[in-house]
């Protein structure tokens, strides 16, 4: 057996057809068109797997009660399962097809709200406990499957909107307007708003859940640059020893493993007593019911129904993801060594969203779709920006949506582990979001006003009517569910509000960090490809946003110039 020398994976050998240096790309292990070896794919892909699993799960547990669901049901893993198969689904067809950045399109708590909000309707609310313990099987079966269908319909409905936004090119123009100072409120409060949650999880056991921030702090950072030795298969020369950054590449991998088997053997050993949260074996239960193998299609629970309050209720959903992903659009491209994101990707990716949306409804998840945050996170803390990782990940959230067994096994991931990731990826979203001030003029006393209202008033505000539902109101109740879900969106109100502000308010170009933001949204479309950085500096590849077939024969063509979600788009914003 041979010994190779340490090789890092900007070596040629570490690479399968590896392309040129990103300019941008600074600190990053694998960029957007890097292709690593297959082994390291699925390994890394099973990484972003186990960063979005959790809280994929959590939506449908905080879901099927509202949909006056038994806690034993297995529809419940059903549910689970739809909701992963369609996330591997639309993340493929994103990735691949859509904005081509390396992101997953999960399920969202964006529309958990507008959800609860629509089951807390009179005429959705659960009947009382002693009616629903005197409900036959099949009559509990109808009483929330009549619900999924209302929630189907609103959600597919109303997604036809971000469809429309997406592939008109009208989410393009309003890059006129989405400028820095909405961008931060936006992204990062994301990562603020979600503390509760990772607050509540980590709080289970808050020993394995600092156990798993400081580990994951120790490999991502401490440890990131020591080599760990390794053993490939070389043609022509066997098996060999070569060294790689498994600390950097796997750390959440890691992580999740080891302080799993800690959980196991402290659930062996009996510290933690029979039904504690951080026990292995909470969730036996999912495992044992799940089914082996059922492939979900449209309409499993039945064919969706319409209704305006609902549509209406939906609205503010497909609102807060629309603003959301145009916000992460750049800093992903930033993370993953990417060119800018221009306008065709842009709007491409907003309609592949509302599609992936619709789709979603329709399947009877309960839930939309909108770029996955902890993701997000996954890719700035192990530098893996790869396109072909996040395609892998997909294939493999199909699988599990098939092999119910298979998912369910990662469900029973003890809660304390995966809120110990939270609190690391959720600080990593805000702190996301906070880099983008660096192209506004801090100094600038207008800039800090626009902050610092944009940040504080929504989480006054919607922190305080999430608090006191029912509040408002105006004599008509679709109106009031629909000002309720859409002043209870903290990321709506902060986008909406530091948008306003920053347009109104007289500040110069500089100032407000238009000059620099333009260069990074690449608002000027030439194709969007192969025009390196401005100033000078390396060139991009010139197949970034192309898609994957056809580029050819559609240069060819004069009128896809004029179509604003094609590779080829050449109109200015």
């Amino acid at each position: 057996m041979e010994t190779e020398p340490h090789l890092s994976p900007q070596d040629p050998e570490r690479q399968e057809n590896k392309q040129p240096e990103k300019a941008r790309g600074a600190d990053i292990n694998y960029g957007i068109d890097d292709n690593p070896p297959w082994y390291l794919c699925i390994a890394m892909a099973l990484q972003h797997y186990l960063t979005m699993i959790g809280a994929i799960v959590s939506i449908p547990f905080i879901l099927t009660p509202a949909l006056c669901m038994r806690d034993e049901d297995p529809a419940r893993g059903t549910i689970i399962s739809t909701m992963i198969f369609v996330t591997g689904l639309i993340t493929y067809l994103q990735v691949t097809w859509g904005c081509r950045l390396p992101l997953v399109q999960g399920g969202t708590i964006s529309f958990l709200v507008p959800t609860l909000a629509i089951l807390n309707l009179p005429q959705w609310k659960c009947p009382p406990g002693e009616v629903l313990d005197a409900m036959s099987d099949t009559d509990r079966a109808e009483l929330w499957q009549v619900r999924m269908r209302e929630l189907s319909g609103a959600i597919a409905v109303a997604a036809v909107s971000q469809v429309v936004l997406g592939f008109s090119g009208a989410v393009g123009k309003l890059l006129r307007i989405v400028t820095p100072l909405t961008i931060v409120p936006t992204v990062a409060l994301v990562g603020i708003t979600l503390f509760p949650h990772a607050s509540e999880t980590a709080s289970k056991q808050w020993g394995i859940a600092v156990g798993t921030t400081a580990m994951l702090t120790l490999f991502a950072q401490v440890l990131s640059g020591v080599p760990c030795p390794g053993v490939v298969y070389r043609k022509g020369r066997g098996l060999c020893v070569t060294w790689f950054p498994l600390f950097k590449l796997f750390p959440v991998l890691l992580t999740i493993a080891i302080m799993w088997t800690v959980c196991g053997v402290l659930t062996a050993t009996g510290v933690f007593p029979a039904g504690h949260p951080a026990r292995t074996d909470v969730r036996l239960r999912v495992l044992v019911d799940a089914e082996w193998f059922r492939v979900p299609y449209p309409g499993q629970f039945g064919w969706p129904t319409v209704s305006l309050a609902g549509v209406l209720g939906m609205l503010a959903g497909v609102i807060a993801c629309t603003v959301e992903s145009i916000s992460y659009y750049p800093t992903i491209a930033q993370m993953c060594a990417a060119p800018p994101p221009p306008l065709h990707a842009i709007n491409r990716g907003i309609g592949i969203e509302g599609f992936g949306t619709m789709l979603a409804g329709l399947w009877g998840s309960g839930n939309g779709t909108n770029t996955f945050g902890e993701n997000v996170g996954a890719i700035g803390v192990t530098k893996v920006g790869s396109r072909r990782v996040i395609q892998w990940a997909a294939l493999i959230m199909i699988l599990q949506g098939v092999l119910n067994k298979f998912g369910a096994a990662f469900i029973m991931i003890p809660d304390p582990v995966v809120g110990g990731i939270f609190c690391v990826m959720f600080g990593m979203i805000t702190a996301f979001g906070l880099a983008a001030l660096q192209y506004v003029d801090l100094r600038s006393a207008r800039n800090l006003y626009i902050l610092g209202v944009s940040f504080f008033f929504p989480l006054v505000l919607s922190l305080w009517i999430q608090a006191h539902p029912g509040t408002i109101q105006t004599g008509n109740e679709t109106l009031d569910s629909t000002l309720s879900v859409l002043l209870g969106t903290t990321i709506l109100v902060g986008g909406v509000l530091g948008c306003a502000l920053d347009n109104l308010i007289p500040g110069t170009p500089e100032e407000r960090g238009l000059v620099a933001w333009s260069k990074e949204m690449a608002l000027e479309t030439g194709g969007g490809n192969g025009d390196g950085l401005p100033g000078g500096g390396l060139e991009f590849t010139t197949n970034t946003f192309d898609f994957p077939y056809g580029m050819t024969l559609m240069r060819r063509w004069k009128w896809t110039r004029y179509i604003p979600f094609l590779p080829t788009y050449k109109m200015k914003l």
